[in-house]
């Protein structure tokens, strides 16, 4: 690398960003927060404003990460945190960098956050989910809003730390030596083939977790679960209480199907056992749960799957009242009707039935805001990140489409699902995603065809 470039880098202003990665859940209305979507519109703005920008798990570090984490929140330029989803440890990370610095320091947090008390006072920029991801006009609203705002608080050093607003005779900390900082090296890259079952600690203790993270999200896209599985397996090694990196480990090992079907199924569930399914309140916990126990009901036929399969779609359901929940459930429920004596089934058809109902509220409501920010922008995608971004809302709309054409066949309003059907045609989806919702309502087309419970009940 030249000299000059080494001089500059190092000369840079750098900001921190605390936030956890991956997907979060918000406890509060079950939605989930794709904090990885958020990170890259932060660090957007950030270098645009002049800045590198650097989060937890794109330190190389060696051991733990609490050392390079403290130097950084202490010496970083500016920090950013993200208190979406009430998140402790970013917010125990806030309190340390306004105990240590008196100045630059910027909250952000999802629209749906709700200030506790102690912070009614101090700003939160906002910004807003659409379903699971940022929508692309609201990711350039949020960049430019941001951007602006780092560059006026790095000019005027206002303190914006509440202990030297109100500590006023106080003095920041100064380190009596000074620390060196581990940059991140992120120029590796992994050479994995997909009969391998581990990764050995040579090969990956030069990696920083975000490389291992984006190798395995990159694998798992490609439907490469075996490999996928390894490398979530190495992060978890590095991360063993993160959430979502064990979920993404049981998505994988189910996925694999090695060395078979249903011994991987089996290998997820216990995986998933980790995160006390039964009590969590945790709605990507909850569907993960749901899909092995309904994978395994159809390769056993065993009535105790299938009955967890709806516990967990249900509660996941009750909790955030969403669409992929909800048109599940409403399907096992048709499924568990077949089995049943007359009453039960009964109650399971009905259920079903109000079920999609409500569903077909939820999605029109979803689709309205869709149409919504489209009126409001013409702008069409500029960056790589832009053009994901623009994507994942295709595809949302899809499975939204895909929803009301399946709600609509199990309401048997044959004009209504006929009409959304060429609405999921019209996203132009691809291959997999079409024959998926086409499989599922063949299954439900052929569990409708027989008789009706409602046909034994007696008319007045």
């Amino acid at each position: 690398m030249d000299l000059q470039l080494v001089e500059e880098n190092e000369n840079m202003p750098n900001c921190f960003v605390v936030q956890g990665f991956g997907i979060k859940t918000d406890f509060t209305n079950g939605r989930k927060i794709n904090l990885d979507a958020s990170y890259l519109v932060i660090k957007e703005a950030v270098e645009e404003a002049g800045l590198e920008c650097i989060r937890a798990d794109e330190i190389q570090h060696s051991g733990t990460i609490d050392e390079p984490m403290y130097q950084q929140i202490l010496k970083a330029d500016l920090v950013i945190c993200d208190l979406s989803t009430y998140n402790v440890n970013a917010a125990y990370e806030l309190g340390i960098r306004y105990a240590m610095r008196r100045c630059s320091t910027i909250i952000v947090a999802e629209s749906e956050f709700k200030n506790p008390f102690d912070f009614s006072h101090i700003v939160i920029r906002k910004y807003k989910h659409l379903g699971d991801d940022i929508g692309l006009q609201e990711a350039r609203r949020f960049k430019k809003d941001l951007k602006e705002a780092i560059s006026s608080i790095l000019v005027s050093q206002k303190t914006d730390s509440p202990v030297y607003t109100f500590l006023h005779q106080l003095e920041p900390p100064r380190l009596s030596e000074e620390l060196t900082f581990p940059e991140p090296n992120l120029s590796k890259t992994m050479n994995i083939s997909a009969d391998e079952s581990s990764v050995n600690e040579e090969d990956s203790s030069g990696e920083t977790v975000k490389t291992l993270m984006d190798l395995a999200e990159n694998a798992l896209k490609n439907d490469e679960f075996i490999q996928a599985k390894t490398l979530f397996n190495s992060v978890h090694e590095l991360r063993p209480a993160d959430t979502y990196v064990l979920q993404k480990k049981a998505l994988a090992t189910y996925k694999s199907k090695h060395p078979d079907a249903q011994s991987a199924l089996k290998e997820a569930r216990d995986i998933l056992k980790k995160l006390m399914p039964h009590t969590t309140h945790d709605t990507e916990t909850l569907g993960l749960w749901a899909a092995v126990h309904k994978r395994l009901w159809e390769l056993t036929d065993e009535p105790e799957d299938l009955e967890v399969a709806i516990f967990a779609l249900n509660k996941g359901y009750i909790l955030k009242n969403d669409y992929y929940n909800g048109i599940n459930l409403a399907y096992l429920l048709n499924t568990r009707a077949t089995y049943s004596e007359p009453a039960d089934a009964i109650a399971d058809f009905v259920m079903a039935d109000r079920m999609r109902r409500n569903i077909i509220k939820v999605c029109h409501e979803l689709l309205d805001s869709y149409i919504k920010l489209s009126q409001d922008t013409t702008v069409e995608p500029e960056t790589d990140n832009e053009r994901k971004m623009k994507q994942k809302e295709v595809e949302e709309q899809y499975w939204i489409s895909a929803t009301l054409w399946e709600a609509y066949e199990g309401l048997k309003d044959t004009e209504q699902a006929s009409i959304w059907r060429r609405r999921c045609n019209e996203t132009k989806p691809a291959d997999w995603m079409f024959s998926s919702t086409k499989n599922q309502i063949s299954k439900l087309q052929s569990i409708l065809e027989e008789t009706s419970p409602l046909s034994l009940i007696k008319k007045s």
